[in-house]
């Protein structure tokens, strides 16, 4: 996997209730965990742009209701730096779902995307809107 050049806060704890940007039938979820925490003891686990997370599905179609699924976030209300100094922040967290290899599952996502997901995960940048 390739690194990210931005430094990420990473804003989202284990808990957080999300918006689902793509068309995959899922509206919001609710972070249940994330791969590779790296974390310590008694220190809840987070996760920022880029970061894979698995979710909960808590609102959408009925088919998608109460199902695990992996998310990738695309947007975090934080701001983050990226290296020419740039402060970029959003209005809104969200993710879109993916499958096991880091496939999209919609077809598209409603909205702008981090340009930190490009290098990562060039599928699901092809499918957004915009990429900022």
């Amino acid at each position: 996997m390739k690194g990210l050049q931005s430094k990420i806060p990473k804003a989202l704890p284990i808990g957080a209730i999300i918006n689902c940007d793509d068309n995959s039938g899922a509206k919001v979820v609710q972070i249940i965990g994330m791969l590779k925490a790296p974390t310590k003891r008694r220190r809840k686990p987070s996760v920022g742009i880029g970061d894979v997370a698995i979710v909960a599905v808590k609102k959408g179609s009925p088919q998608m209701i109460k199902k695990v699924e992996k998310a990738l976030i695309i947007r975090q209300k934080k701001p983050i730096r990226r290296p020419n100094g740039i402060r970029v922040m959003f209005e809104d967290n969200a993710c879109a779902l993916i499958d096991d290899s880091g496939l999209p599952k919609g077809t598209e996502i409603k909205g702008v995307v981090a340009r930190e997901i490009v290098d990562r995960f060039p599928k699901v940048a092809g499918i957004a809107w915009s990429i900022v």
